[in-house]
């Protein structure tokens, strides 16, 4: 059954300075038990299922299919429930893990996560200093959470 297993953390500086990065859009067509994503970057598209965590986890379940751009740009124009977000990923190498930074743009303007995925909840990874704050657990920085109540609405907290 297909996982992914990812802790969240808050991100100061920037150290993705010179990393690669990618364009990317999506929006969000259902929420509840579980969510239903359209994401479109670089030409490429795909639809991603993704289960609740239980309880005190960071693992849930996700499905991802690649899908063709032009279903995907209408799934996002006529299905999304909120506008979409536009952030820029950039992934760089860290004490032997891919990190993901995602910079985020619009009404989550500000907001810079990284995110690490793992192969099983009890690897053990070094936390870079940049990524100041673990959100792992904070589900207002869920992307499908941020597109109804953005970075903008409690950055405040964070100062």
């Amino acid at each position: 059954m297909p996982r992914e297993i990812e802790k969240k953390f808050l991100v100061k500086g920037s150290p993705w300075f010179e990393a690669p990065s990618q364009k990317i859009r999506q929006a969000y067509i259902a929420k509840g038990t579980a969510t239903v994503r359209i994401r479109i970057s670089n030409n490429q598209a795909w639809l991603t299922i993704k289960g609740k965590a239980p309880e005190g986890s960071f693992s849930r379940l996700e499905c991802e299919y690649s899908i063709p751009v032009n279903e995907a740009e209408i799934m996002i124009t006529q299905l999304a429930l909120e506008p979409p977000i536009e952030k820029t990923r950039y992934t760089l190498e860290y004490e032997g893990f891919e990190w993901t930074i995602d910079v985020f743009e619009g009404a989550n303007k500000g907001l810079v996560l990284a995110e690490i995925e793992l192969e099983s909840e009890d690897v053990q990874f070094t936390v870079p200093e940049w990524a100041f704050q673990d959100v792992t657990f904070d589900h207002r920085f869920a992307n499908s959470a941020l597109i109804s109540h953005p970075w903008s609405n409690f950055s405040s907290e964070f100062e």
